[in-house]
């Protein structure tokens, strides 16, 4: 495949309906987070707990189909950078994905009996807090990888730099 050709591929992909919903949906779901974990430190409440839940479970189904469509594409793995990076990515994101369905499962039940707030159990709470966090970083250093060994590998083989060459 051309140079020309792989940019325009990556351009379409990157402009796909289903990716960019998987990455509103992810930005939905970290700030709202945030704003869950902060509230509930300084303010014992849990503000769009709701919404954040229900976003929560629509991006486990937008993300499964995603991961299911891009691992076709990318398959086999290789021993390169951008697939352990997408590997860990992928492992933290489905921890990340089932801790949280688990914990709405908590939260569900909760708003059916006569307590004000769910007793979240607090090692899931915290593989779920966590994950989120490495969730980002490994999505990143992911998306990083993959760009930065794109150019690379369309340059000749002469053009190429040596690693430590100063460029």
């Amino acid at each position: 495949m051309s140079p020309a050709r792989s940019a325009l591929d990556r351009g379409e992909r990157l402009r796909a309906p289903l990716l960019i919903a998987l990455w509103i949906l992810l930005g939905f779901e970290a700030a709202g987070g945030l704003v869950l974990f902060g509230a509930s430190l300084v303010a014992g409440r849990r503000p769009g707990e709701a919404l954040h839940v229900l976003l929560g479970a629509v991006l486990a189904a937008v993300y499964t189909v995603y991961q299911w469509r891009h691992w076709r594409r990318v398959s086999p793995f290789r021993a390169r950078p951008d697939y352990v990076l997408g590997l860990i990515a992928a492992l933290v994101t489905a921890l990340t994905l089932v801790s949280g369905l688990v914990l709405g499962g908590v939260w569900w039940t909760a708003r059916s009996s006569p307590r004000t707030m769910p007793a979240y159990p607090a090692v899931l709470s915290a593989v779920h807090n966590i994950g989120s966090m490495l969730l980002i970083a490994f999505v990143g250093a992911h998306l990083g990888a993959a760009v930065r060994r794109d150019p690379a590998a369309r340059r000749p083989s002469s053009a190429r730099r040596a690693p430590g060459s100063g460029g």
